[in-house]
């Protein structure tokens, strides 16, 4: 039996027009297909058929935008080189950082936990009652998804 090694790709999907609107939505499956797509492009039928062996949208996150997605050591490279092209989710035009490309699931949830704090440090200036601030920090800090994997 062999040992495949994967990486896990945390991304930021965020909307290519200025202002930013509430009927954004980003949903995993349109995620999935858009960075197929997008490998296809890139790296044509070889790129697709050596990503998709191991490729999973593990986690996606509709009110900070973040998502995780595991690919196989080596394939990870295909993947992540053609992030920068993808341009459309679903009908919206988007553009995607990659904020971090991490070998286990626990560096990648370590890392979203001080990336959403640091977030939520920088949305709660403008805020000024406790309700909105807890109401904000349940929102941004909903990692359950994550913690069953």
């Amino acid at each position: 039996m062999v040992r495949h090694k994967n990486r896990y790709i945390i991304i930021e999907v965020l909307e290519d027009s200025h202002k930013p609107s509430d009927s954004f939505k980003i949903t995993q499956n349109h995620l999935y297909r858009g960075i197929i797509s997008s490998v296809q492009k890139l790296h044509g039928d070889f790129g697709v058929a050596a990503c998709t062996a191991g490729f999973v949208l593990r986690y996606c996150n509709e009110k900070t935008r973040i998502a995780i997605m595991r690919c196989r050591h080596g394939p990870h490279k295909l993947v992540a080189s053609s992030l920068p092209i993808l341009r459309t989710v679903g009908n919206n035009e988007v553009y995607v950082n990659t904020l971090y490309i991490g070998a286990t699931m626990k560096h990648c949830f370590n890392f979203i936990l001080r990336y959403q704090q640091k977030k939520f440090d920088e949305f709660c200036v403008g805020l000024k009652t406790q309700e909105e601030k807890e109401e904000l920090k349940k929102e941004i800090m909903h990692l359950e998804p994550l913690l069953k994997m």
